[in-house]
């Protein structure tokens, strides 16, 4: 069965929205993800950098990521302070959204109930998106704004209502406002148009409105980077070192970008730029394939990070649904029996990520981490802790520290690593330096002593710095820095 869309008497139809179906593959993976928020107790790394840039140190924007995620994450503290699963609420919703707006993709395009199905599994069985969907970081809320963006594309093209674009620039200044990359995206887009059609979409002055709405909304955290020296720039050279060790370079970022698809979004995905750039049907689309294989290329070449491509994969699994779905009317039956087993293949390697996810984010690491940090500073002399502040060299060991300060009785931590960098640096009266990290070099030529204290783990230690024989404008920009290792 079909419907018409209203106001759009030239639009071709489309089939019903698979409602009840797809809404039941989203809410089976909010339980899912509600549950593993709930379990374990401990919060991700980056999710306690969210919470102490939002509780703390809230500003139009930071050194490493838009101020989207930290605000969200100040709300959810404000309304449930100390709760990890209430954290983790809006990015439980949008990763249910994800799969939502995933299968209206595939609907637009012409997807029947199975095919919006399908690609809902698809979208609900990512890897990336199954291990982190439940944390509160900016990457876990950029897929369902760029599946927004694509599926009000799409949805353009096919019914030609110009206030789609209006709501287009909206989304794209949340999404910056949330993470960068959806600027590059943005641009691939109109090139991808420019080249491939519909060239009349550029000429549309909605489309100019729409881009100034996202020029606005994105103003204020663009502001922020040029007024620091556009430090978010500079990530480029960090991103590609983490690459190189954490993934094995540019073969291992495109594997993973690949795979993350997971096992159904994968192929789907793999079958569904196929379509897109060569299907007759698909040829107003044609420009969203091509985006995607520069998105993909650029990503490689530029050495991203694996979860980079996670907006992409609901789109091209609804193209590689739509392609299953041609095959099927058109009588092909061969490689049928294959495509639910798959998926059940595919369900099972989500569960698996899904799984390990709290123990990703076990909080016993962190624990160990504060309680020796809180030993080594209730040994001090009163008099000298009131002098003395707890500093990571990573942000991920100030984060720890600021996450579990109240419980540890150690005061506000302090870094010159990351967004930490740029919040205000110790006070006048502050002469010492309990420090966390791999070494203290960092700190050498600024204190007249800098001995070892304590250990944590295998290849970190404690160390205290006295005797401070510059000031705080001195230091602070020497220790700013934006690699973590």
């Amino acid at each position: 069965m079909t419907t018409t869309i209203a106001n759009a008497p030239s639009a071709a139809t489309v089939p019903r929205f698979a409602r009840l179906p797809v809404l039941i593959v989203a809410g089976v993976v909010g339980i899912a993800h509600l549950v593993a928020a709930g379990l374990g107790g401990g919060y991700w790394f980056d999710e306690l950098l969210m919470l102490v840039i939002g509780r703390d140190h809230l500003d139009f924007g930071s050194a490493d990521q838009p101020p989207v995620a930290p605000l969200l994450a100040a709300l959810m503290d404000a309304i449930a302070p100390g709760s990890v699963v209430a954290l983790r609420v809006p990015a439980v919703l949008a990763t249910v959204a994800a799969v939502v707006v995933a299968a209206l993709i595939a609907r637009e395009l012409g997807g029947d109930r199975r095919a919006q199905v399908l690609t809902a599994g698809a979208q609900a069985t990512t890897l990336w998106v199954t291990l982190a969907g439940h944390w509160l970081t900016p990457y876990t809320l950029e897929p369902v704004q760029w599946l927004l963006l694509f599926w009000l594309l799409v949805r353009w093209v096919r019914v030609r209502d110009d206030r789609l674009l209006l709501v287009l620039g909206a989304v794209a200044g949340v999404a910056a406002e949330t993470k960068f990359q959806v600027l590059a995206l943005c641009v691939v887009l109109a090139l991808s148009v420019l080249a491939a059609g519909p060239r009349e979409l550029l000429r549309r002055p909605m489309l100019g409105a729409g881009a100034g709405v996202a020029a606005l909304l994105a103003a204020p955290t663009l502001i922020w980077q040029g007024v620091h020296g556009w430090p978010q720039l500079q990530m480029g050279a960090i991103v590609v070192a983490e690459a190189d060790s954490l993934y094995g370079g540019r073969w291992g970022v495109a594997v993973c970008m690949l795979v993350g698809a997971g096992v159904a979004g994968t192929v789907l995905s793999l079958y569904g730029v196929a379509r897109l750039l060569g299907a007759t049907e698909l040829r107003p689309y044609r420009f969203l394939g091509i985006a995607s294989v520069v998105m993909f290329v650029f990503f490689v070449v530029a050495v991203g990070r694996p979860y980079y491509l996670g907006g992409l994969y609901g789109l091209l699994a609804a193209a590689g649904a739509l392609g299953l779905q041609r095959r099927r009317e058109a009588g092909h039956r061969r490689g049928r029996w294959v495509v639910w087993p798959a998926y059940l293949v595919s369900v099972a390697a989500a569960a698996g990520m899904l799984v390990i996810s709290p123990s990703v984010a076990s909080p016993e690491p962190g624990r160990a981490i504060a309680d020796a940090t809180a030993a080594a500073y209730r040994a001090l002399p009163a008099a000298q802790r009131e002098r003395t502040v707890v500093m990571g060299q990573s942000y991920i060991y100030a984060a720890i520290i600021d996450g579990r300060a109240t419980e540890f009785g150690l005061p506000p931590a302090y870094s010159g690593n990351r967004s930490y960098g740029y919040f205000t640096p110790p006070a006048p009266d502050i002469d010492s330096v309990l420090w966390i990290g791999h070494d203290a070099a960092g700190l050498q030529p600024f204190f007249g002593d800098v001995r070892r204290v304590g250990d944590i783990g295998a290849d970190a230690g404690l160390w205290l710095a006295t005797g401070r024989h510059a000031s705080w404008p001195v230091i602070w920009p020497q220790l700013r820095t934006l690699s973590v290792g």
